[in-house]
C-alpha cells in the first residue's frame, strides 16, 4: 500500500487501520471486499454481494464508502452506498447500530469486516423509517440488482463485477474461502432495538392523534351536550290548589303634594307683605298728591 509511508505507523489509529487492511487482503472473501484509498487511509471503498435467494438482492453487487474517524476504533465509522440498492439511499450516511449514528452501541473490538457482514445481513430487513433507509417493492430491487453488476466506481476505476471477480480469483489462489465472520448477537439486538425505536417514533404522531381523538370521543360520551334551554313559560294555576286571596296593600301617602302645599303655605306670607307694601305706597301717593 502506497499510503503506509505517509502516516505515523506508531499511531494507534494508523496501526489499527493498517492491521485491518492487511487482514482483509490476506483473508479474502468472495462475498465482500473493502480497502482504503491509495491516498487516504481514512476513506475506504467496499463492494458487497447481495444476500442469496430468496432475497431480491440475490445476484446484485453493491459499492459504497466508509469514512473512519480520527479516533478509530474508539468511535465507529460511517457508511454510505453509492450503488442503488432499493434498501439504502444513494450517497447518504445510513443509520446502523454499528455506524456513527449510534456510538453508544459501538465496540472497538468490531472492525470493517464485522461491519460489512452486518450490513449484508441487514439488507433484507425493513427500513421502518430508518435514517438512510428506503422502502421499495421487490420487483424494483431485483431490477437494481441486475443493473448493479456493471456499475462502475470513478474512484476505484473498476466495475463491481471486475472487483468481485478479482476477489474470487484471489480466494481460489489461497486455497478456498475461510469461514465467514458471524454478526455478533449483541449487534443484531442493538439493530433490532433501533428499528423498533424508529418505528415507534414514526408512529408517534399518528398514535398521539388517535389518543387525542379517542379522548375527545370519551369526553363526548361521558359529558352530556350543553344546550340552551328555552325560558320557562308561566304555568296555568293548578285546580287542586286553592287560590289564596291576599288583602290589598295599604294605600301609600304620597309626600310630594304635601311638600308642595307646605311650600305654598310658607310662601303665602311673602305675597301678602308685598300687597300690603303696595297698598301703603298707593295711600301715601294719594295723600301727598292732595297735600300738594
Amino acid at each position: 500500500m502506497s499510503t503506509r509511508g505517509q502516516f505515523n505507523t506508531k499511531n494507534p489509529t494508523i496501526k489499527r487501520i493498517l492491521k485491518e487492511a492487511s487482514e482483509l487482503a490476506s483473508n479474502p472473501s468472495s462475498d465482500l471486499h473493502a480497502e482504503p484509498l491509495e491516498d487516504n487511509l481514512f476513506e475506504w471503498h467496499f463492494t458487497l454481494r447481495g444476500p442469496p435467494a430468496p432475497s431480491p438482492y440475490d445476484g446484485g453487487l453493491y459499492h459504497g464508502r466508509i469514512v473512519l474517524p480520527s479516533t478509530y476504533p474508539l468511535r465507529p465509522p460511517s457508511f454510505r452506498f453509492l450503488t442503488p440498492t432499493g434498501r439504502f439511499e444513494v450517497n447518504r450516511e445510513i443509520c446502523l447500530s454499528i455506524s456513527g449514528h449510534h456510538e453508544e452501541t459501538w465496540q472497538p473490538a468490531w472492525g470493517i469486516r464485522t461491519a460489512m457482514v452486518a450490513i449484508r445481513s441487514f439488507m433484507d430487513t425493513d427500513a421502518k423509517g430508518q435514517v438512510g433507509g428506503i422502502e421499495c417493492n421487490e420487483q424494483a430491487r431485483k431490477k437494481m440488482a441486475v443493473e448493479s453488476v456493471e456499475w462502475k466506481c470513478a474512484a476505484c476505476g473498476k466495475s463491481n463485477a471486475e472487483i468481485m471477480k478479482e476477489r474470487e480469483e484471489t480466494v481460489k489462489e489461497m486455497g478456498g474461502e475461510k469461514t465467514e465472520e458471524v454478526v455478533p448477537e449483541e449487534l443484531r439486538l442493538a439493530y433490532r432495538d433501533e428499528l423498533n425505536r424508529v418505528a415507534e417514533g414514526g408512529d408517534a404522531a399518528s398514535k398521539s392523534e388517535t389518543k387525542e381523538s379517542k379522548g375527545k370521543e370519551r369526553a363526548t360520551e361521558t359529558t352530556p351536550p350543553v344546550t340552551s334551554e328555552p325560558s320557562p313559560r308561566p304555568s296555568a294555576p293548578v285546580a287542586s290548589s286553592p287560590r289564596v286571596t291576599l288583602p290589598p296593600p295599604p294605600a301609600r301617602t304620597i309626600q310630594l303634594p304635601q311638600i308642595a302645599t307646605q311650600q305654598s303655605a310658607e310662601a303665602s306670607p311673602a305675597w301678602i307683605d308685598h300687597a300690603i307694601y303696595g297698598l301703603i305706597a298707593a295711600i301715601l301717593f294719594m295723600v301727598l298728591r292732595k297735600v300738594i
